[in-house]
């Protein structure tokens, strides 16, 4: 029986890409565009070594934003601040972190620190307003974005901009070399890997930290519980206010990362062109990898594939906004599948338990 549900919940992200190529393609159809020519050119242009690095590049946000959301999501909470929370971290970290210059690896670990304090301190507001004043968490970081996004434009012009700088934008001071993470080909001497980030590396760690703390952990298993039955878990002795704040302060960890590939990889300073929209695209990766590390990073590489080969389509004469709403179509049929699945899953547990009493 438990087999059987794990088939119908892994087939629900194929049906729904299935399901949003052929409505993406009506709608190709109703604008006088050739849907098999306009996938064809996408899959091409996505498969190009330059796009496969490209893709790779993308999905590492996208999958570090999916785990700090997932965090939430396996107890209950939906953080939508992730957002917030790594631009955060992202600009606190790239100031402090051009302020001075040490050996590579502790210079690289120390800004990955202050990025991730300065995250989970701010994601730990909404996980102190739910416990002490009963605000829910998703209008709390829902506001926290709106704040931290003000914060940030007033310091960055006013306190962290570069001083004495010709250029027009705010931005902070370049990091020093010490503080830059080095692409893959330089790490290991691999012509091929060519601009391929280095924080590669650093996402894969994640992932098994991720998987290790939510499947191998008494931590992990207080969130799943809870998260599953609320009820049940207060009554084993499990201190939900306590659990909230740390899931929060957790998933804020995590987001404190989600900026560092741009940052320590790409743009070698905050600015303000620094890369926004993560966070809200982690909820969605998450959303289509069910909360599994494997399954988020299938999710990740999908909708990086989507933006990379969108890219081709304006040559073609073909608008490219057909990718967003293609991730919109995979999401809202991805949502409404898994939840009739769990309506299933719950009429069968109550039938198989009503057989059991008559016995």
């Amino acid at each position: 029986m438990k087999m059987r549900f794990r088939l119908v919940s892994l087939s629900a992200p194929i049906i729904a890409l299935t399901i949003s190529f052929g409505l993406s393609s009506l709608i190709l159809l109703i604008i006088g565009k050739d849907p098999y020519e306009t996938f064809k050119i996408m899959f091409e242009y996505g498969i190009r070594g330059k796009s496969i690095v490209s893709i790779i590049n993308r999905s590492i946000p996208l999958y570090i934003s999916a785990i700090a959301v997932a965090v939430g999501f396996k107890m209950g909470l939906f953080n939508i601040g992730v957002e917030g929370q790594y631009l955060m971290g992202s600009l606190i970290a790239a100031y402090i972190g051009a302020q001075f210059s040490v050996i590579t690896p502790l210079h690289i670990l120390f800004i990955i620190i202050v990025a991730v304090t300065t995250s989970s301190l701010w994601a730990a507001i909404a996980g102190y307003l739910k416990v002490e004043k009963g605000i829910h968490e998703v209008i709390s970081t829902i506001m926290l974005n709106y704040i931290g996004t003000g914060l940030i434009a007033y310091s960055l012009t006013t306190i962290f901009d570069e001083p004495n700088s010709n250029y027009d934008l705010p931005r902070t001071k370049e990091l020093p070399e010490s503080g830059k993470m080095p692409p893959l080909n330089t790490l290991f001497n691999i012509e091929d890997l060519q601009d391929l980030h280095g924080f590669l590396v650093v996402a894969v760690l994640v992932g098994i930290f991720y998987y290790w703390l939510v499947w191998k952990t008494t931590l992990g298993f207080d969130l799943r519980i809870t998260g599953s039955n609320p009820i049940a878990a207060k009554f084993s002795g499990i201190n939900p206010n306590k659990l909230v704040v740390i899931a929060m302060i957790t998933s804020g960890g995590f987001a404190g990362l989600v900026g560092l590939g741009p940052l320590l990889g790409y743009f070698h300073r905050y600015t303000i062109d620094f890369p926004t929209g993560l966070g809200f695209a982690g909820i969605g990766v998450a959303l289509l990898g069910r909360n599994h590390p494997f399954g988020m990073a299938v999710g990740a590489l999908l909708f990086a594939f989507l933006q990379r080969s969108a890219q081709i389509l304006d040559l073609n004469d073909v608008p490219k906004e057909i990718e967003q709403m293609m991730q919109a179509f995979i999401l809202l049929i991805v949502v409404v599948f898994y939840e009739v699945i769990r309506r299933f899953i719950v009429k069968q547990q109550i039938k198989d338990a009503s057989k059991r009493t008559d016995e």
